[in-house]
């Protein structure tokens, strides 16, 4: 019986390919990193109660008082109203870098449920620390309050938003350091060898091996 004989690999045949490393179905996502994702979602969101109660304490009071039959401001030149957002958008910008941050130093491989875990629950804190904040202030309810103040007695308007888009700055800030810390510590992938395909070129004396003829003599 005649062995099926095997040729040699020839030179000139160009390398096979490397194997591809096997991948899940949900382009290299794996259960725990959407656990992971989900629990920042969970965390971030509660921190919102914290905004809410930061805000009514730190946030300028407006005051208002009442004739007895209507009710006007007590300072018409105060910019208390727009301290109100200024307050809400420095508090939201330090605890979305402070969540930013944690999350980054808690997962540092990143990946894109801790970011989008990051930013739902952001965003969904920044509504928590706003309705809080409204329902924790003073009432909404200005003739009752201007009953029970007394006329000429000034009492405490509720907290108000003016600008809503200071409800933004939490996940903007968020996403952002957690982006920009992991853009810059988080270790790299190597890059791939370059492997040319084809023969390499001959070398050099390989051209001389065969030496030309001299010239015929006279």
């Amino acid at each position: 019986m005649t062995e099926a004989v095997t040729p040699p690999p020839s030179p000139f045949d160009p390398p096979a390919p490397p194997p591809e490393k096997p991948r899940d179905a949900a382009g290299g996502i794996t259960p725990a990193d959407v656990r992971d994702g989900a629990g920042v979602a969970l965390v971030v969101a509660v921190a919102g109660v914290l905004l809410g109660v930061l805000w009514v304490w730190l946030a300028p009071r407006v005051q208002y008082v009442s004739n007895g039959e209507a009710v006007f401001l007590r300072d018409t030149e105060s910019e208390s109203r727009i301290g109100s957002d200024a307050t809400f958008l420095l508090l939201s910008a330090g605890f979305g870098l402070l969540s930013g941050v944690g999350t980054f130093l808690w997962r540092r491989r990143g990946g894109v449920p801790l970011v989008v875990g990051l930013t739902v629950g952001s965003c969904f804190a920044a509504l928590v620390g706003w309705r809080l904040g409204l329902w924790l202030g003073p009432t909404s309810d200005l003739p009752a309050a201007a009953l029970k103040a007394g006329k000429g007695v000034p009492f405490d308007a509720p907290l108000q938003m003016l600008a809503h888009g200071v409800l933004l700055a939490w996940p903007m800030v968020a996403v952002a350091a957690h982006l920009g810390l992991t853009a810059a510590f988080t270790p790299k992938d190597p890059e791939p060898d370059i492997e040319w395909y084809g023969a390499p070129y001959p070398p050099a004396h390989a051209h001389a091996t065969d030496p030309s003829p001299e010239p015929p003599r006279g």
